[in-house]
């Protein structure tokens, strides 16, 4: 007994791109015997086992269904606007990587009923590739370029070429295509310039490119001391500082401290008017041995002259003198000129 046939049988497997168009074929023959009404679904059969298959869009009494899942409105639709003339084919517009997965196309016109499963595999191009060098870049030591690309499908190889002067690379280059290394070895001035690393897969390509200078070794020797010297410098002059603050830290403290102390062992000033009365007392005993020898001697001092307060009053000083008259001796005899001796009154007062 004939049925519906598959007659697109001849590519099973797709390999496309992201962002890419694919047709997926699902042609068909109908037969004499198969008069129900014809239905064509296209389902995706996820990897995952786990999960379920899903209806992505169909096609059933004249008229399409194809509003299963957002993710593939309007990307997903049928190639020929009647499917039922025998082209049951699907195309699917802006590819993703989530588009990778197995289809499976049913065609059902009872009793008879066929299906097909095609393979769509969206590979992702390189992108976002960046180059790096890592090591010392002087004479004499290893120096490794890196090439990564943070996007793409495996499997992605990479691959090294000199860009400035000779295209070739050094002849103590290794190169490892998998993880997009260059090493090269022993380096030398000769080995400086640029470098371009191209990551590729089976859909694209992505360049990035990266300068070498190779120097000669820097005298670490000369750095460590500078660096050691800068360094007691610095602590010295810190040094300084803090001792310098300290200094004076304890200098306000201690004029602060002789400021506010208060001795009670020091007696307090005394007058001028009390300093004076005991000058002139003093001065007043001592008049009645006076000669005409010490006389002259006595004369010569000034009365303006009043001793200041620091003198100390004399400690057999009685505040009840009382001035004892003495005889003035012969001054005119002696050829002296006579001087005014002042005198203490009884309350203290000078006259």
């Amino acid at each position: 007994t004939r049925s519906v046939t598959i007659t697109s049988v001849d590519q099973s497997m797709f390999e496309k791109a992201q962002g890419e168009k694919v047709t997926l074929p699902c042609t068909f023959e109908l037969s004499e015997e198969d008069e129900g009404p014809l239905d064509i679904e296209w389902v995706l059969i996820p990897a995952d086992n786990q999960k379920r298959e899903k209806i992505i869009i169909m096609y059933s009494v004249d008229r399409v269904y194809d509003q299963y899942y957002a993710a593939t409105t309007k990307r997903m639709h049928f190639t020929n606007l009647d499917p039922k003339s025998g082209d049951g084919s699907l195309d699917i517009l802006n590819l993703k990587a989530a588009d990778t997965g197995t289809y499976q196309c049913k065609v059902k016109k009872a009793p008879g009923v066929q299906s097909t499963k095609i393979q769509l595999t969206v590979l992702v191009k390189p992108a976002r590739t960046k180059c790096s060098i890592e090591g010392s870049q002087e004479i004499g030591k290893d120096v490794t370029l890196k090439c990564v690309s943070q996007e793409g499908s495996p499997l992605l190889s990479y691959d090294w070429r000199r860009v400035s002067g000779t295209q070739n690379l050094p002849a103590t280059s290794v190169l490892n295509k998998n993880t997009g290394e260059l090493l090269l070895k022993n380096a030398s001035q000769e080995y400086s310039g640029r470098y371009s690393c191209v990551a590729s897969n089976r859909v694209g390509t992505d360049e990035c490119s990266v300068e070498l200078n190779v120097t000669p070794p820097v005298n670490t020797a000369a750095i460590i001391v500078g660096a050691i010297i800068g360094t007691l410098l610095g602590l010295s002059v810190l040094c300084s500082i803090i001792f310098c603050f300290c200094k004076k830290h304890r200098e306000k403290k201690y004029e602060k401290e002789v400021h506010h102390d208060i001795r009670e062992d020091v007696p307090p000033p005394k007058s001028r008017s009390s300093t004076a009365r005991s000058y002139i007392g003093s001065n007043r005993s001592s008049l009645g041995s006076m000669s005409p020898s010490n006389m002259e001697a006595y004369t010569k001092t000034p009365y303006s002259q009043v001793p200041s307060e620091d003198f100390e009053r004399a400690p057999a000083q009685n505040s009840a003198f009382a001035p004892s008259k003495v005889a003035a001796p012969n001054l005119s005899r002696m050829g002296a000129v006579p001087v005014m001796i002042p005198a203490q009154s009884k309350d203290g007062s000078i006259v």
